[in-house]
């Protein structure tokens, strides 16, 4: 401080003052107290762009000295007349100080915030018709208009989750923002109005300091950082956010388009503040200043990922006079769905959602509306997962083709996702689906052992090709299947509840000698057998232990191939293993994949051993027009990225415990909850009377209420009376809790 201390003594003839430090991201900020006032002086490294931004600076703050109302900061001159000083490479200011109340730690009343709002807009209305040249060349970081040339801090972010989340934002900045962004105002802004730079007097805002990161942008950029610091620590942020915007409207009327995009331009500031806290963390970790704001700008972010844009949107028009914009109605859309589609095509919920976007484990419908996801388990990474998405552009706009053809993408994504598999399952077949892998892993079955027989479990779904139906006890035996072909046995699903065993192995075992019972009726010849490791339409239910041992040996030993279909339950999703089948300790000789896999674009695989694949190669070409293009692979590699750096099975394992166990707590108050089963994020609520009499109806009643409270699942097994939860793996302990308080509401409504 001794350099301070000359520079106030030897230029601005002050003799008896008091220190003290104030921290910022770049410059030094010095408070300096004297008797009769306080001011401020600020330390900056020179040169000629800074230097031209300081007399920029100056002449706002002289055009703002016309404003009475306010108080903003002003030159206080050296003893030669000058409004700063230059010295050691370095620059010096001193500015009046600001008084009052810090609009942060005052409370934000309802009068605050529309004053707050009132003084931005007499500030702006101020600066509209000044003209900077060297602010408008400035490039900014902190002008939302460069929110692009931050993406590098972004990895600075410690939590992948919370990296994905602020990548999100980013893209969808380019998605909403920058097509409409022609027609934005432009001003010389503030740029910083955050509420550590606001004071207030009682119920009314005094005034602003820290002109540091003045710009010439956009002028809804204002309004959008003071309604973003506003909003923090706020339960119902919209709200706060009209209150102040409406003493800003009143000056300066915003118009339709400024607020259509003013939901992205807050996580746009937001964004910003946590990437450079990020950073500057890593720079001073000790530093209070730069972290001051990043709690409740992480608290206030994931609070706007649920909130869905066409709300805020319409939210921000209707309170200022504009008509709000809806997509269309699901009646509607129904009406237009039966003149196209076939009615064999079914909706969910005895009311349909019409859908307008998707964020992670969130889902935005067309009337404003946010419904948390617990039942789309093809969205393993989460909806619109940033880096899926990136991945998919990037390659499209670049090359796509197909096998026909040699390109990287197939190699990286073959080889990053054979690692996953043990020695013997060496080779892929990239095809579009679950249900086309299904199909070609029988084919190739059959090709191998030159049979045409296959075992499968009842309840049990592999597609909808004419092929996978023919396997798909599931579809064949329902009222209007075309029931079993002759080379098709089927054998019971394996289920330890209700089963009457006491030991699981035991029951296993049982099932399994009635496999055998079963195939050796049949008196086929024995191709394959094929099995989900937990299944899905069965109801959420895992194979019995032991079953799947004994029947793999028992099929082998009939001269057939073991298949897994790991379509739901692959890549994570069960938490304690990464494919299914690992549960049983077994290893399959085919699998097969799809849903998740591309993370809700198309694409599936047939994983195999080398011999059989040689085997396959003797019949006619095997081609898929669209199967492992680059686009597809890249998706694909895209999504075990995610999965390996945001830890997501781990995630499965971790809140999967926690649902089952608040789970279990509802079972202890329900009778009517007769089993919960499953692993990870893949979980089965079966409800039953104690005699085991399936409730079908309550099923379908408490997925249709839970539709209406927001919360997406599904129901399933034989009596539909299973209650399907297998959300994206975005899903964590908060949704868990929502979930289950929800469905105990609703029960005690019910029952």
């Amino acid at each position: 401080m001794k350099e301070i201390k000359r520079i106030l003594e030897d230029h601005y003839n002050l003799r008896e003052f008091k220190l003290e430090g104030l921290e910022g991201f770049e410059d030094q900020t010095i408070k300096v107290i004297t008797r009769s006032q306080t001011s401020i002086l600020k330390k900056q490294h020179y040169s000629l762009e800074t230097l031209a931004i300081i007399e920029a600076e100056h002449r706002v703050l002289i055009r703002l000295d016309a404003v009475e109302t306010y108080a903003f900061p002003r030159a206080i001159n050296t003893i030669k007349g000058q409004s700063y000083l230059v010295e050691d490479n370095y620059i010096f200011r001193l500015l009046t100080y600001v008084e009052g109340e810090l609009l942060g730690a005052a409370e934000q009343t309802e009068e605050v915030l529309e004053s707050f709002g009132t003084m931005l807009a007499t500030m702006n209305q101020q600066l509209q018709s000044l003209q900077e040249p060297a602010v408008a060349a400035r490039e900014n970081h902190w002008d939302l208009r460069n929110l692009s040339l931050n993406l590098p801090l972004i990895e600075h972010i410690e939590d992948p989750g919370d990296r994905s989340l602020a990548a999100y934002y980013f893209m969808q900045f380019e998605e909403n923002v920058l097509p409409i962004a022609s027609g934005f105002r432009n001003s010389i802004l503030h740029n910083d109005a955050n509420d550590w730079n606001v004071t207030v007097d009682g119920d009314r805002v005094k005034g602003i300091f820290d002109f540091g990161d003045i710009a010439y942008s956009w002028l809804i950029n204002e309004v959008a950082i003071g309604a973003t610091y506003i909003m923090m620590n706020k339960t119902l942020p919209l709200e706060s956010a009209v209150q102040f915007l409406r003493g800003y409207h009143e000056i300066i009327p915003l118009e339709e388009e400024e607020l259509d995009a003013l939901y992205y331009l807050v996580a746009a500031r937001l964004c910003i503040s946590l990437c450079h806290s990020a950073y500057g963390k890593k720079l001073k970790p000790d530093s209070d200043y730069i972290t001051i704001s990043e709690k409740p700008a992480w608290d206030l972010l994931k609070k706007w990922i649920k909130i869905n844009p066409l709300k805020a949107r319409n939210t921000f028009r209707t309170a200022f006079g504009y008509t709000s914009v809806y997509s269309i109605k699901s009646e509607d859309l129904i009406f237009r769905r039966n003149r196209i589609l076939s009615k064999s095509l079914s909706l969910s919920y005895k009311t349909p959602i019409a859908m307008q976007g998707a964020a992670f484990q969130y889902m935005y419908g067309s009337q404003g509306e946010t419904y948390l996801d617990a039942y789309n388990n093809i969205m393993l990474t989460g909806h619109c997962h940033p880096h899926v998405v990136r991945s998919g552009q990037q390659t499209m706009a670049r090359l796509n083709t197909n096998t026909r053809y040699l390109y990287e993408f197939l190699y990286r994504y073959g080889e990053r996702l054979l690692e996953r598999f043990p020695d013997p399952l060496n080779k892929v077949f990239f095809v579009n689906s679950g249900s086309e892998a299904s199909d070609l892993a029988i084919r190739m079955s059959r090709a191998y052992t030159a049979r045409q027989g296959v075992m499968v479990l009842e309840h049990g779904y592999h597609g909808h090709t004419s092929l996978g139906i023919e396997i798909s006890h599931y579809k064949y035996a329902s009222s209007g299947g075309h029931g079993r072909r002759p080379d098709i046995v089927d054998t019971p699903m394996p289920k330890f509840f209700g089963s009457g065993f006491l030991d699981e192995s035991v029951c296993g075992q049982h099932f399994a000698k009635v496999a055998a019972d079963r195939l050796s009726a049949a008196g086929i010849e024995l191709a394959a057998f094929i099995a989900e490791p937990v299944m899905g339409c069965g109801g959420q239910v895992p194979l019995a232990k032991s079953f799947l041992k004994s029947v793999y040996k028992l099929v082998r030993e009939h001269g057939g191939l073991c298949i897994s279909d790991e379509v739901q339950v692959g890549f994570g999703r069960l938490g304690e293993v990464f494919w299914g089948y690992e549960l049983h300790d077994v290893v399959p000789d085919i699998l097969i994949l799809g849903k998740p896999m591309g993370n809700g674009h198309p694409i599936g695989a047939v994983i195999t051993t080398e011999k059989i694949a040689e085997s396959f190669e003797k019949g006619p070409e095997f081609f898929s027009s669209f199967g492992g293009n680059p686009v597809s692979c890249a998706i694909g590699l895209a999504v075990l990225e995610v999965i390996e750096n945001e830890r997501l099975q781990q995630q499965a394992k971790d809140v999967g415990n926690h649902l089952k166990t608040l789970l279990y707590g509802l079972q202890e108050r329900f009778a009517e909850v007769a089993d919960i089963r499953g692993y990870g994020m893949f979980l089965g609520v079966e409800l039953a009377k104690a005699d085991g009499t399936p409730l079908t109806l309550l099923a379908g009643k408490i997925k249709n209420e839970l539709r209406q409270n927001n919360i997406l699942v599904g129901t399933d097994g034989p009596y539909d009376n299973v209650i399907k939860i297998k959300p994206p793996l975005a899903f964590n302990k908060d949704d868990a809790k929502l979930l289950t308080d929800t469905l105990e509401r609703i029960m005690r409504s019910i029952l």
